[in-house]
């Protein structure tokens, strides 16, 4: 009986490690930028676009201007999901759990 109640502790303290993670990610920007910085995405880990910063020399060309900002929202994304899973793998292993285990995030 006490193994069940043991189990039962060490779910609801994941649980809540998960639950401050996903409040810690919204907190967390990320950014992702193209044309050597002629435009910049910044979002949230949550995926919330936070902002988009262009610079005047692209605005005169409207298809390379929405080419970069595809290209920066991209890269953005993509620092996005390696910080998600920068910050998951270090919670996993504060919570002495193996690396590879995958968590609800």
């Amino acid at each position: 009986m006490m193994n069940f109640q043991k189990m039962m502790q060490q779910a609801q303290q994941m649980q809540f490690k998960i639950q401050e993670m996903q409040e810690k990610l919204a907190d967390i920007t990320v950014t992702g930028e193209s044309g050597g910085g002629s435009v910049v995405a910044t979002i949230s880990c949550k995926g919330d676009v936070k902002s988009i910063k262009i610079d005047d020399s692209v605005m005169d060309d409207k298809e390379t201007l929405e080419d970069l900002i595809v290209a920066a929202m991209n890269k953005a994304h993509d620092a996005k999901e390696d910080r998600i899973k920068e910050e998951t793998q270090g919670m996993m292993k504060d919570m002495g759990l193996p690396e590879g285990t995958q968590l609800p995030i």
